[in-house]
């Protein structure tokens, strides 16, 4: 029989798990594709990154992830496992923010890869040996295209060098096997969703080193998954992700707010379908960088966009230079290379003791500080000395005006997807460690601070629980 401080501390550690949600089974696990030892060729991940903000910035729909020639070019790119059918299979998926549709390799597609370079299995989802499966009917308002011999709702998703994906719109249950366990939906149950049964890849993605199984659609269009269940009151509109940087990569995607008392928000950019923030000006070493401010306004030239899809970071030119000068102008024990478009130091030192911070400065007063391994990509050494080669790179051709912030500054952060309250909220982190969570539906937050009342509230019980047990040790001492 447990004591009377046993029976408080018990019951106080229960109030703890059943407030913040910390139980296993609550999260998406996600890993890298290729880990950080992988030799980095920046002039593919630029490569990559360019042909996506060109079709993404030129009106394409339903964009997914664009890749070039080589494998090494996969380096940011992050999975995460679901199930979907009756039985439920297992599908390893890309998680993208900047792209609508949920979609994964049919049975009936006699081109799609059945092997991928990228570590994971490749699972065909089998329509008609799902109990659960449906078609979406050509009369639904979410069909663009419909085809008039099958009556089916098709769909065509285009990519780089003449690569693509078609397929139809299938509806079966997506199981919540990972979802926390205080949604709308019993944990271990499942609900239906809509995606994309692809019956035709082609080009790039059907290279076998570098096929996917299907991608993980995350943006705020109607159809992608965080769409589709919040719309049915699932799940709360929005989700989390924190994306590990180092070792093998790694992480969690949270369908839920994620809650760290230091996150800080900012407000999204109305009707957009992607998710546009307000740059207002950058700083290096705590130093605000004379950048007129007209440079980072939003239009329908220009904006900040924040892209799990994109690897690197692009500025727009205005603010490119001066943010490259002002670095080079920082740093300490380094030599300047340069070697085309690719800005590279080798270095003698330590990296904090190297190059300075940079901090990107948002609307509502909330900024995000990148520390030098927030910008930096190793690229081997040379004489003796470590060389790391710029992240950040200028946006030229159909991106131009736009300001991409990719994985490379997103990694080792808590990002808040906030589509209720239209804000994005980060927080350094080690993503690692265990989070706190949210599954509850809130109508109101208020943007640039690190908390609305209800997160005060939550931090104000966290505040009394830990009272609770201090005082209950003492008193048992």
């Amino acid at each position: 029989m447990l004591s009377r401080m046993g029976a408080c501390v018990l019951f106080a550690l229960v109030v703890v798990i059943s407030i913040f949600g910390v139980s296993a089974g609550n999260v998406f696990h996600l890993h890298r594709a290729f880990p950080m030892s992988h030799r980095v060729e920046l002039e593919q991940l630029q490569a990559q990154d360019t042909v996506r903000h060109h079709q993404f910035l030129g009106g394409v729909v339903n964009l997914s992830v664009a890749f070039p020639k080589h494998i090494h070019s996969l380096i940011g790119v992050y999975l995460t496992k679901v199930k979907i059918g009756s039985p439920p299979r297992e599908f390893y998926v890309l998680i993208d923010t900047g792209s609508e549709v949920f979609w994964v390799s049919c049975s009936s597609c006699n081109v799609c890869p059945r092997f991928t370079g990228l570590g994971t299995p490749i699972s065909l989802y089998d329509y008609d040996n799902s109990s659960t499966a449906g078609l979406l009917p050509c009369s639904d308002r979410r069909c663009k295209h419909c085809s008039d011999d099958s009556n089916q709702c098709e769909y065509n998703i285009p990519y780089t060098g003449g690569a693509e994906t078609t397929g139809y719109f299938v509806s079966d249950e997506f199981s919540f096997d990972m979802i926390p366990v205080h949604s709308q939906v019993a944990h271990g149950s499942s609900t239906p969703i809509i995606f994309g049964c692809a019956t035709t890849v082609s080009g790039l993605l059907a290279r076998t080193e570098v096929s996917l199984n299907g991608v993980l659609g995350l943006s705020q269009g109607p159809l992608s998954v965080i769409s589709q269940l919040s719309s049915r009151g699932i799940t709360p509109s929005v989700f989390s992700h924190c994306l590990k940087g180092d070792g093998n990569g790694g992480g969690i995607l949270v369908l839920g707010e994620i809650l760290e008392p230091s996150i800080v928000y900012t407000p999204l950019v109305p009707k957009k379908s992607y998710y546009a923030i307000n740059l207002e000006s950058i700083a290096v070493n705590g130093q605000i960088l004379p950048i007129d401010p007209a440079t980072f306004r939003t239009s329908d030239e220009r904006a900040t966009f924040v892209d799990t899809g994109t690897t690197l970071a692009f500025f727009v030119e205005e603010a490119y230079e001066p943010l490259v000068h002002a670095i080079t102008s920082a740093s300490n024990f380094v030599s300047l290379i340069i070697s085309g478009e690719l800005q590279c130091y080798l270095t003698y030192t330590s990296l904090g003791k190297s190059f300075p911070s940079v901090t990107l400065n948002f609307a509502a007063g909330a900024s995000m500080t990148l520390k030098p391994q927030d910008y930096l990509l190793y690229s081997g050494s040379h004489v003796g000395a470590a060389m790391w080669c710029l992240g950040f790179k200028k946006a030229h051709g159909a991106s131009r005006g736009f300001t991409m912030l990719g994985d490379l500054v997103l990694r080792d952060k808590i990002l808040v997807y906030d589509l209720a309250r239209q804000q994005l909220g980060w927080a350094n982190y080690n993503c690692a460690s265990p989070v706190n969570f949210s599954t509850a539906f809130h109508p109101t937050h208020q943007s640039g601070s690190s908390g609305s009342s209800g997160d005060t509230l939550i931090k104000l019980l966290k505040t009394g629980i830990v009272l609770l047990l201090m005082h209950l040790f003492n008193l048992y001492m």
